[in-house]
């Protein structure tokens, strides 16, 4: 059985278990969404998502 997730629903899931077991304050984790967003509209937001994309096809194991 193929379970399809969108990244962000992923780094969610991590979000909020570094909030819940590992006591990161919410607000580290907002500041970090927001710098995460604030990048996107950079000159490196395409080298990001290409690595972002190779990465998850290397843990896929898709190879086009």
């Amino acid at each position: 059985m193929t379970v399809s997730l969108p990244l962000v629903v992923v780094l969610g899931c991590f979000a909020w278990g570094a909030v819940k077991f590992l006591g990161i304050r919410p607000w580290i984790v907002v500041l970090i969404a927001l710098f995460g967003f604030w990048l996107s509209h950079t000159f490196l937001a395409p080298a990001i998502e290409s690595g972002t994309r190779s990465g998850v096809s290397v843990i896929n194991g898709t190879h086009d």
